[in-house]
């Protein structure tokens, strides 16, 4: 029996065109006429997220920033971890030695100091995602998008990290050189407090070391009685790692990493031909026969 289900966005629940089909979406609905549970779990922030489901009326909880924030509904904050200012000082300055791009995730918004090499870094993980995208189409969709997610240009973010109304729940850094990203990983194993992670082959995320999309989905279902054995969670890459290994009914992405699916009971099909709403009809199926 399941009474929740929880999805990544990028690679997962979205298409190629960083959308969600027809089909998943009709899944959705499905799921939920079952009276079924069901949120997302993402990198992004609820902004963000919230840009990508409006477009098709998705209205649901959210676990966001790889689960430094848990959001209800209606878009109330239930939980958040930030990073301490000395911690958020420590990694900027790795990320700042190696020369990399990088975006900082607060509770005030996203910053970025470098405009253009933002829409070069989110041009790169669309490609990256989904390879199959014409190259020509994505500058004016990244530009649409970098505008609607309200990013915040500073000169740096020192001003960021020692505001006292300001929490800092992310790094997002990006390279295509993926020895200076091991390096990177290498460095910050002499920072205690975070969690390192990944949600593509050229990005790295930092969050506080308990920021953990396994962590917040514990939190979630526990605060609504429900079980994790009770609960499906889908997934392509190693961020979405410690909720997969969490649930009783874990599905990876046909498009996903293979560590990834090697952790999870399920495999489905590819992002860009609705794997998400595969999975959801075949649990519904399953369901309808037990």
């Amino acid at each position: 029996m399941i009474k929740c289900i929880a999805t990544d966005m990028d690679g997962t629940l979205l298409n190629a065109n960083q959308e969600v089909s027809e089909q998943n979406k009709l899944a959705i609905q499905a799921a939920r006429d079952q009276g079924i549970d069901f949120l997302v779990a993402t990198g992004r922030s609820y902004h963000d997220l919230r840009y990508v489901l409006d477009k098709v009326g998705v209205q649901c909880p959210a676990i966001c920033l790889n689960g430094a924030e848990i959001r209800d509904e209606n878009g109330n904050v239930e939980f958040g971890i930030g990073l301490a200012e000395e911690t958020a000082e420590k990694v900027a300055h790795v990320l700042d030695t190696a020369d990399i791009y990088y975006e900082l995730y607060t509770s005030n918004g996203t910053y970025t100091t470098n405009y253009e090499k933002g829409i070069q870094a989110v041009m790169d993980i669309y490609r990256t995602a989904n390879p199959s995208v014409e190259v020509s189409m994505l500058r004016e969709r990244v530009e649409k998008r970098f505008k609607k997610r309200l990013i915040k240009i500073v000169d740096d973010f020192d001003g960021v990290f020692g505001a006292e109304d300001i929490v800092t729940y992310k790094f997002f850094g990006f390279s295509k050189d993926e020895s200076l990203l091991v390096d990177i990983y290498k460095r910050f194993e002499q920072i205690k407090g975070i969690t390192v992670t990944t949600s593509g082959r050229h990005n790295i995320e930092i969050t506080h070391r308990h920021a953990k999309k396994g962590n917040a989905l514990k939190r979630y279902t526990e605060k609504r009685g429900i079980s994790l054995d009770e609960t499906m969670a889908l997934g392509d890459n190693y961020n979405d790692l410690s909720m997969l290994e969490l649930v009783g009914h874990s599905v990876a992405m046909g498009n996903a990493e293979k560590e990834i699916k090697d952790a999870c009971r399920y495999v489905t099909g590819l992002n860009t031909e609705d794997g998400v709403a595969k999975a959801i009809y075949k649990a519904l199926e399953e369901m309808a026969i037990s």
